[in-house]
Protein backbone atom coordinates (compact mmCIF):
# COMPACT_ATOMS: atom_id res chain seq x y z
CA UNK A 1 0.00 0.00 0.00
CA UNK A 2 1.31 3.56 -0.78
CA UNK A 3 2.61 5.33 2.07
CA UNK A 4 0.49 8.59 2.02
CA UNK A 5 0.60 11.20 4.38
CA UNK A 6 -2.25 12.00 6.74
CA UNK A 7 -2.34 15.57 5.40
CA UNK A 8 -2.20 14.75 1.49
CA UNK A 9 -5.62 15.70 -0.05
CA UNK A 10 -6.05 12.93 -3.21
CA UNK A 11 -9.00 13.21 -5.33
CA UNK A 12 -11.04 9.89 -5.05
CA UNK A 13 -10.31 9.50 -9.30
CA UNK A 14 -6.50 9.78 -8.80
CA UNK A 15 -4.34 6.17 -8.70
CA UNK A 16 -1.42 5.68 -6.94
CA UNK A 17 0.77 3.21 -7.37
CA UNK A 18 1.18 0.75 -4.42
CA UNK A 19 4.99 1.99 -3.73
CA UNK A 20 4.75 5.40 -4.46
CA UNK A 21 5.23 7.63 -1.62
CA UNK A 22 3.44 10.90 -0.91
CA UNK A 23 4.36 13.35 1.19
CA UNK A 24 2.66 16.01 3.62
CA UNK A 25 0.23 18.29 2.25
CA UNK A 26 0.51 17.46 -1.35
CA UNK A 27 -2.34 17.75 -3.35
CA UNK A 28 -3.67 15.11 -6.25
CA UNK A 29 -5.98 16.45 -8.22
CA UNK A 30 -8.40 14.52 -10.72
CA UNK A 31 -7.49 12.30 -13.51
CA UNK A 32 -3.89 11.70 -12.19
CA UNK A 33 -1.99 8.85 -12.26
CA UNK A 34 1.17 8.16 -10.19
CA UNK A 35 3.83 5.19 -10.83
CA UNK A 36 6.52 3.20 -9.30
CA UNK A 37 8.50 4.49 -6.53
CA UNK A 38 7.52 7.73 -7.08
CA UNK A 39 8.24 10.53 -4.63
CA UNK A 40 6.28 13.37 -4.02
CA UNK A 41 8.55 14.89 -1.07
CA UNK A 42 6.09 17.84 0.29
CA UNK A 43 3.88 20.62 -0.82
CA UNK A 44 3.92 19.34 -4.16
CA UNK A 45 1.01 19.96 -6.57
CA UNK A 46 -0.63 17.53 -9.26
CA UNK A 47 -3.35 19.79 -10.76
CA UNK A 48 -5.16 17.26 -13.05
CA UNK A 49 -4.37 14.95 -15.95
CA UNK A 50 -1.56 14.28 -15.31
CA UNK A 51 0.29 11.03 -16.13
CA UNK A 52 3.60 10.31 -13.69
CA UNK A 53 5.67 7.05 -14.49
CA UNK A 54 8.25 5.36 -12.32
CA UNK A 55 11.10 6.29 -9.63
CA UNK A 56 10.14 9.93 -10.26
CA UNK A 57 11.00 12.70 -7.76
CA UNK A 58 9.07 15.61 -7.02
CA UNK A 59 10.85 17.96 -4.48
CA UNK A 60 8.69 20.89 -2.22
CA UNK A 61 6.44 23.28 -4.07
CA UNK A 62 6.53 22.05 -7.50
CA UNK A 63 3.26 22.35 -9.52
CA UNK A 64 2.91 20.00 -12.21
CA UNK A 65 -0.33 19.61 -14.42
CA UNK A 66 -1.55 23.05 -14.33
CA UNK A 67 -3.72 25.06 -16.85
CA UNK A 68 -2.05 26.36 -19.60
CA UNK A 69 -1.62 29.57 -19.40
CA UNK A 70 -2.89 30.38 -23.18
CA UNK A 71 -5.71 32.78 -23.80
CA UNK A 72 -6.95 30.39 -26.79
CA UNK A 73 -7.40 27.59 -24.27
CA UNK A 74 -11.36 27.37 -23.19
CA UNK A 75 -10.79 23.84 -20.57
CA UNK A 76 -10.58 21.63 -23.25
CA UNK A 77 -9.02 18.18 -21.77
CA UNK A 78 -5.67 17.94 -22.33
CA UNK A 79 -2.82 16.38 -20.66
CA UNK A 80 0.41 15.94 -18.87
CA UNK A 81 3.02 13.23 -19.29
CA UNK A 82 5.95 12.33 -17.80
CA UNK A 83 7.59 9.11 -17.89
CA UNK A 84 10.05 7.62 -15.72
CA UNK A 85 13.44 8.97 -13.61
CA UNK A 86 13.26 12.45 -13.45
CA UNK A 87 13.86 14.19 -10.76
CA UNK A 88 11.32 17.69 -10.63
CA UNK A 89 12.89 20.25 -7.70
CA UNK A 90 11.43 23.08 -5.78
CA UNK A 91 9.13 25.79 -7.34
CA UNK A 92 9.07 24.29 -10.95
CA UNK A 93 6.08 24.74 -13.22
CA UNK A 94 4.58 22.43 -15.57
CA UNK A 95 2.01 22.95 -17.60
CA UNK A 96 -1.00 20.84 -19.42
CA UNK A 97 -1.12 20.80 -23.36
CA UNK A 98 -3.20 22.54 -25.71
CA UNK A 99 -5.80 21.25 -28.49
CA UNK A 100 -3.93 23.29 -30.87
CA UNK A 101 -0.54 21.66 -29.84
CA UNK A 102 -1.24 18.39 -30.13
CA UNK A 103 -3.05 18.17 -26.73
CA UNK A 104 -0.23 17.28 -24.19
CA UNK A 105 3.24 18.32 -22.75
CA UNK A 106 5.67 15.52 -22.34
CA UNK A 107 8.80 14.77 -20.51
CA UNK A 108 10.84 11.54 -21.31
CA UNK A 109 12.85 9.75 -19.23
CA UNK A 110 16.11 10.60 -16.63
CA UNK A 111 15.66 14.05 -16.89
CA UNK A 112 16.16 16.93 -14.05
CA UNK A 113 14.68 20.07 -13.80
CA UNK A 114 16.22 22.32 -11.46
CA UNK A 115 14.93 25.34 -9.27
CA UNK A 116 12.11 27.44 -10.55
CA UNK A 117 12.11 26.58 -14.02
CA UNK A 118 8.90 26.68 -16.27
CA UNK A 119 7.89 24.31 -19.08
CA UNK A 120 4.65 25.77 -21.04
CA UNK A 121 2.32 23.88 -22.65
CA UNK A 122 2.49 21.41 -25.05
CA UNK A 123 6.52 21.49 -24.62
CA UNK A 124 8.15 18.26 -25.52
CA UNK A 125 11.44 17.20 -23.37
CA UNK A 126 13.14 13.99 -24.66
CA UNK A 127 15.65 12.65 -22.21
CA UNK A 128 18.60 12.64 -19.94
CA UNK A 129 17.93 16.73 -20.37
CA UNK A 130 19.40 18.94 -17.63
CA UNK A 131 17.54 21.98 -17.33
CA UNK A 132 19.41 24.45 -14.55
CA UNK A 133 17.48 26.97 -12.48
CA UNK A 134 14.63 29.59 -13.82
CA UNK A 135 15.00 28.75 -17.49
CA UNK A 136 11.94 29.82 -19.24
CA UNK A 137 10.17 27.27 -21.60
CA UNK A 138 7.84 29.03 -23.63
CA UNK A 139 4.92 27.51 -25.09
CA UNK A 140 5.35 24.42 -28.12
CA UNK A 141 9.51 24.44 -27.15
CA UNK A 142 10.92 20.91 -28.28
CA UNK A 143 13.78 19.69 -26.68
CA UNK A 144 16.32 17.09 -28.07
CA UNK A 145 18.13 14.01 -25.79
CA UNK A 146 20.97 14.92 -23.82
CA UNK A 147 20.40 18.61 -24.14
CA UNK A 148 21.83 20.94 -21.54
CA UNK A 149 20.08 24.10 -20.51
CA UNK A 150 22.24 27.33 -18.66
CA UNK A 151 20.47 28.91 -15.80
CA UNK A 152 17.81 31.89 -16.67
CA UNK A 153 17.87 31.18 -20.57
CA UNK A 154 14.60 31.97 -22.14
CA UNK A 155 13.07 30.21 -25.36
CA UNK A 156 10.92 31.66 -27.72
CA UNK A 157 7.83 29.26 -28.18
CA UNK A 158 7.88 26.86 -31.03
CA UNK A 159 11.31 26.54 -30.65
CA UNK A 160 13.64 23.34 -31.18
CA UNK A 161 16.83 22.34 -29.52
CA UNK A 162 18.35 19.94 -30.78
CA UNK A 163 20.51 16.39 -29.57
CA UNK A 164 23.43 17.13 -27.35
CA UNK A 165 23.08 20.51 -27.58
CA UNK A 166 24.51 23.44 -24.74
CA UNK A 167 22.48 26.33 -24.24
CA UNK A 168 24.87 28.76 -21.82
CA UNK A 169 23.10 30.76 -18.85
CA UNK A 170 20.77 33.96 -19.84
CA UNK A 171 20.71 33.12 -23.19
CA UNK A 172 18.17 34.34 -25.10
CA UNK A 173 16.90 31.87 -27.35
CA UNK A 174 14.63 32.99 -30.56
CA UNK A 175 15.63 30.40 -33.20
CA UNK A 176 16.59 26.84 -33.07
CA UNK A 177 19.15 25.38 -31.87
CA UNK A 178 21.32 22.65 -33.91
CA UNK A 179 22.07 19.44 -32.77
CA UNK A 180 25.40 19.04 -31.51
CA UNK A 181 25.81 22.74 -30.53
CA UNK A 182 26.69 25.56 -28.06
CA UNK A 183 24.64 28.77 -28.36
CA UNK A 184 24.78 31.14 -25.72
CA UNK A 185 24.37 35.10 -25.88
CA UNK A 186 21.47 37.41 -26.32
CA UNK A 187 20.56 36.68 -28.82
CA UNK A 188 21.86 33.11 -28.61
CA UNK A 189 24.73 32.54 -31.25
CA UNK A 190 26.58 29.50 -32.26
CA UNK A 191 29.93 29.24 -30.21
CA UNK A 192 31.15 25.78 -30.63
CA UNK A 193 30.39 22.33 -30.87
CA UNK A 194 29.22 20.35 -27.49
CA UNK A 195 32.18 17.61 -27.71
CA UNK A 196 32.11 17.25 -24.07
CA UNK A 197 27.94 15.59 -24.26
CA UNK A 198 29.17 13.69 -27.34
CA UNK A 199 31.90 12.34 -25.30
CA UNK A 200 29.32 11.33 -22.58
CA UNK A 201 27.07 9.51 -24.55
CA UNK A 202 29.78 7.50 -26.04
CA UNK A 203 30.10 8.62 -29.61
CA UNK A 204 33.13 7.59 -31.65
CA UNK A 205 36.16 9.98 -32.49
CA UNK A 206 35.26 10.08 -35.84
CA UNK A 207 31.85 11.12 -35.07
CA UNK A 208 33.04 13.71 -33.05
CA UNK A 209 36.15 15.13 -35.23
CA UNK A 210 32.98 15.44 -38.49
CA UNK A 211 31.16 17.40 -36.33
CA UNK A 212 33.99 19.74 -35.44
CA UNK A 213 34.80 20.28 -39.28
CA UNK A 214 31.04 20.89 -39.86
CA UNK A 215 30.91 23.25 -37.20
CA UNK A 216 33.98 25.23 -38.81
CA UNK A 217 32.66 24.95 -42.37
CA UNK A 218 29.31 25.88 -41.59
CA UNK A 219 29.68 29.06 -39.06
CA UNK A 220 33.34 30.06 -39.43
CA UNK A 221 34.17 30.09 -43.01
CA UNK A 222 33.03 32.64 -45.73
CA UNK A 223 32.27 31.57 -49.20
CA UNK A 224 29.87 29.46 -50.31
CA UNK A 225 26.13 30.04 -49.37
CA UNK A 226 25.06 27.37 -46.49
CA UNK A 227 23.10 25.29 -48.45
CA UNK A 228 26.52 25.25 -50.60
CA UNK A 229 27.88 23.67 -47.60
CA UNK A 230 25.33 21.23 -46.49
CA UNK A 231 26.12 20.13 -49.88
CA UNK A 232 29.64 19.28 -49.52
CA UNK A 233 29.19 18.09 -46.02
CA UNK A 234 26.71 15.27 -46.83
CA UNK A 235 28.95 14.19 -49.85
CA UNK A 236 32.39 14.15 -47.72
CA UNK A 237 30.52 12.80 -44.64
CA UNK A 238 27.74 10.05 -45.81
CA UNK A 239 28.34 7.68 -42.82
CA UNK A 240 28.01 10.08 -40.27
CA UNK A 241 24.74 9.80 -39.19
CA UNK A 242 25.47 13.56 -36.56
CA UNK A 243 26.43 15.45 -39.45
CA UNK A 244 23.61 14.41 -41.36
CA UNK A 245 21.04 15.32 -38.23
CA UNK A 246 22.88 18.89 -38.29
CA UNK A 247 22.57 19.67 -41.57
CA UNK A 248 18.87 18.63 -41.83
CA UNK A 249 18.02 19.82 -38.67
CA UNK A 250 19.81 23.83 -40.96
CA UNK A 251 17.44 23.41 -43.12
CA UNK A 252 14.34 23.16 -41.62
CA UNK A 253 15.09 25.69 -39.78
CA UNK A 254 15.63 27.58 -42.28
CA UNK A 255 12.36 26.93 -44.64
CA UNK A 256 10.35 27.88 -41.14
CA UNK A 257 9.63 31.16 -39.29
CA UNK A 258 12.17 33.48 -38.16
CA UNK A 259 14.80 30.01 -37.96
CA UNK A 260 12.10 28.49 -35.92
CA UNK A 261 10.90 25.23 -37.66
CA UNK A 262 7.76 24.22 -35.50
CA UNK A 263 6.59 27.19 -36.34
CA UNK A 264 5.92 26.74 -39.90
CA UNK A 265 3.82 23.68 -38.77
CA UNK A 266 0.81 25.73 -36.00
CA UNK A 267 -2.28 24.81 -36.96
CA UNK A 268 -3.45 28.12 -35.34
CA UNK A 269 -3.65 31.56 -36.41
CA UNK A 270 -1.39 34.02 -34.39
CA UNK A 271 -3.10 37.21 -35.69
CA UNK A 272 -6.34 36.36 -34.88
CA UNK A 273 -8.19 38.23 -31.72
CA UNK A 274 -8.62 35.35 -28.94
CA UNK A 275 -12.03 35.60 -27.66
CA UNK A 276 -11.84 37.17 -24.64
CA UNK A 277 -10.64 40.43 -26.49
CA UNK A 278 -13.42 40.47 -28.69
CA UNK A 279 -15.84 42.90 -27.87
CA UNK A 280 -19.47 41.39 -26.60
CA UNK A 281 -21.29 44.20 -27.48
CA UNK A 282 -21.54 47.21 -29.16
CA UNK A 283 -21.06 49.36 -26.14
CA UNK A 284 -18.05 47.27 -25.56
CA UNK A 285 -16.06 48.39 -29.08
Amino acid sequence: MALIHDTAVIDPSAEVADDAVIGPWCVIGPKVTIGARTILRSHVVLESHTRLGADNVLHPFCSVGGTPQDRKYRGEETWCEIGDRNHIREQVTIHRGTSTGGGTTRLGNGNLIMVGAHVAHDCQLANDITVANAVLFAGHVHVGDGATIGGNAAFHHFVTVGRCALVGGLARVAKDVPPYMIVEGSPARIRGHNHVQMTRRSMTPAAIDAVRTAYRRLFCEAGATMTARIAELRAEFPETPQVDELCAALLASASGVHGRALERLRSDDKHSVPAMWQPQSANDS
